[in-house]
């Protein structure tokens, strides 16, 4: 399937797990999200990848031969996990979970609906 951006985001969203993930830091599609106090199902995983680029600080502090393999599997508090979903009302989205700990009180991580698409066609 063709999918094209139509809208971009990037805002935090909350997660909905029927059954939470075995890792936290590695999870699987959630289940739904709420986003601006709407609640959207997740009725279909379309596509899923990961991303261990290290970027910032993050990108000058490990050996070459360390960043490589961590580039493979991530290391810690490096790493986005992408799911592209379509939602129950139709809308399809690129949602992702960023492992990288924002403060002492948010070491877990955050999810991100990252844009909304569309199948083929146009960007409109």
């Amino acid at each position: 399937m063709d999918f094209k951006p139509i809208q971009f985001f990037d805002h935090p969203i909350e997660v909905l797990f029927e059954t939470p993930p075995a890792l936290e830091k590695s999870p699987d599609c959630p289940d739904g999200f709420v986003w601006n106090t709407q609640t959207y199902r997740v009725i279909e995983l379309l596509a899923s990848w990961s991303d261990f680029t290290r970027r910032d600080r993050a990108a000058r502090n490990m050996r070459p031969s360390h960043a490589a393999v961590a580039s493979n599997r991530g290391s810690l508090g490096v790493g986005r996990f992408y799911f592209r979903v379509r939602a129950d009302n139709g809308q399809v989205f690129d949602i992702y979970y960023d492992r990288a700990p924002r403060d002492a009180d948010r070491r877990k991580g955050e999810w991100f609906v990252y844009r909304e698409l569309t199948e083929g066609g146009e960007n409109v």
